[in-house]
């Protein structure tokens, strides 16, 4: 088979729908190469446990997607062919610890209205409220960088420029300052109390970094705007029907979609790209965008790639690995603080204190002592995932090791890795650290899946060593650097082929960004000069 095409594109991830959505749109004939059974990547959901709970395999929370460019362009396409959220309009995230001196249960709660965030200082709710008024005053310049190549003059110009035209330069040395912060340092600089810590260090884990690495100080605010402004949605009926009303798009506008179908080798004659060789033939192709790992494209799928960017790959610096938990419950969590049980997102954490140990304790490569938790209560906002009176729950951990050489707490056997024992074992341990605040919740536990590090590896090639993010997202790996400087940029040094997803700027996290900048920049109308220099150029053919 020889298939010819406008786009073909490599992997079907959050970047890779959203890319193929836009350019289909835009009339383009486009290719999706897919080497699992189904599209959608991460984004997935089944009846992980027992029949009627249905889970979000991995990713679940879609405020990144509904406040960026992509649910801009297509959001009335998606919710045309079903796509539906359930919201909450109160409380949407919680932290909740055990006091470090006298033991006692000490609980934050963010709302969707800001001024409903309580802190025990009213100096600390007003910082917290000026917080988010200086992001929103910068707001063009940070998301503008978000979405922009960061290499690009013409777009950082652009970037510059609106800034200028708001009047936002002053002040800007103290809002570059607090970016690069980490984001305990950025909290401590604001604020006097622990409520702020508590709530959004945690967040940081989200983002592919710790409460101790450099961008926490910009990450920590946006994530707050994010649930303020747009909350918590999770697709109704399970992340599935997400992947399905982008599958209903593509198949609708001509997008040849090939599952179970592996990617080879990407061909390039000369110093452009020709294609991509299949395990089902030939797809011929001008432009390919490669949703894949730098190691997967500079070190296998092209075959003479640019020196320098093979060997940075190599080098490339993966993230910790994570673990998912899914639980069927024959009722709800019933937290010891009722106020939680209405709170659709909770993480077992202090703030930046247990956190940052657990994060240096799984970079060591052991099995955290305390792990942050991450309890995800879907069934808050979307009962139809269980069936009456019962509920799931999703658990996250973003502190792990993919190899784990020994266990903090000293009981785990890890010698041989993550066996079914192991994962067992860790499930207890987080199972006990849920019941110190919500008691009785392992009895109510009907069914159990465990993923593991290891698993997430296998079942995506993407996540290197286990870690969903692309990649560490420290600042050497971030920004204008990502994945690294000798490939920066979505644009290659092979000429018509892209890079996109999480292992590109602007990095993790469920906004399908990558994909959209690189459609918005095929789709773009050519300058007057971009059509001279393109008729003088010669074929490359």
């Amino acid at each position: 088979m020889d298939d010819s095409v406008d786009v073909a594109i490599i992997g079907s991830g959050i970047n890779s729908l959203v890319a193929a959505a836009e350019l289909a749109l835009d009339g383009k004939r486009v290719c999706v190469i897919e080497q699992a059974d189904r599209l959608g990547g991460f984004i997935h959901s089944s009846e992980r446990t027992l029949p009627g709970f249905i889970h979000d395999s991995l990713s679940s929370w879609h405020p990144l997607f509904v406040s960026g460019g992509a649910y801009s362009a297509l959001g009335e396409e998606l919710h045309s062919r079903g796509l539906e959220y359930c919201n909450t309009a109160g409380p949407v995230t919680a932290s909740i610890a055990a006091d470090p001196g006298s033991g006692a249960h000490r609980i934050a709660i963010a709302h969707r209205d800001p001024a409903q965030t309580d802190f025990e200082s009213p100096s600390d709710h007003a910082a917290y409220l000026a917080m988010l008024e200086d992001l929103g005053r910068n707001a063009g310049t940070v998301f503008g960088a978000f979405g922009a190549e960061l290499r690009s003059f013409k777009d950082v110009a652009k970037i510059a420029f609106g800034a200028v035209r708001r009047g936002r330069f002053s002040g800007t040395e103290a809002f570059v300052r607090d970016s690069v912060m980490s984001g305990r340092n950025y909290v401590r600089s604001r604020f006097d109390g622990w409520e702020a810590d508590q709530l959004w260090a945690p967040w940081l884990l989200h983002a592919g970094i710790g409460p101790d690495q450099a961008t926490g100080g910009v990450m920590l605010p946006v994530m707050a705007m994010s649930m303020h402004g747009f909350g918590l949605p999770v697709v109704k009926g399970g992340a599935s029907h997400f992947v399905a009303a982008f599958e209903t798009l593509l198949r609708d506008n001509g997008v040849r979609i090939m599952l179970e179908t592996e990617a080879e080798e990407i061909l390039v004659s000369g110093t452009a790209v020709t294609g991509v060789r299949t395990s089902q033939g030939l797809v011929t192709a001008d432009t390919v965008l490669a949703n894949v790992s730098p190691q997967a494209l500079y070190t296998s799928l092209l075959r003479q790639p640019p020196p320098a960017a093979a060997t940075a790959a190599a080098r490339y610096q993966n993230g910790r690995g994570a673990m998912q938990i899914h639980l069927a419950l024959d009722k709800p969590v019933e937290w010891l603080d009722p106020r939680l049980n209405k709170v659709p997102l909770v993480h077992i954490s202090n703030g930046s204190d247990s956190t940052g140990i657990a994060c240096a304790q799984a970079e060591a490569g052991l099995l955290p002592h305390e792990p942050t938790v991450v309890v995800g209560q879907q069934c808050i906002l979307d009962p139809s995932r269980a069936p009456e009176g019962k509920a799931t729950l999703w658990l996250q951990l973003q502190e792990v090791p993919f190899t784990p050489v020994g266990d903090a707490s000293g009981k785990l056997d890890v010698s041989g890795g993550w066996t079914e024992e192991l994962k067992r074992g860790y499930l207890d341990r987080v199972l006990t650290r849920l019941e110190q605040f919500a008691p009785g919740t392992r009895a109510t536990v009907l069914a159990s899946d465990v993923i593991a590090p290891t698993d997430l590896a296998a079942a995506n090639p993407n996540a290197v060593n286990g870690d969903p993010y692309g990649g560490s997202a420290e600042l050497f790996q971030n920004l204008l650097w990502r994945p690294f400087p000798e490939a920066a940029g979505h644009q290659t040094a092979v000429e018509g082929l892209w890079h996109i997803g999480a292992s590109t700027h602007p990095g993790p996290g469920l906004s399908g960004g990558s994909g959209h900048l690189v459609a918005q920049k095929l789709t773009a109308k050519p300058s007057r000069f971009s059509r001279i220099q393109a008729a003088l150029k010669p074929s490359k053919r």
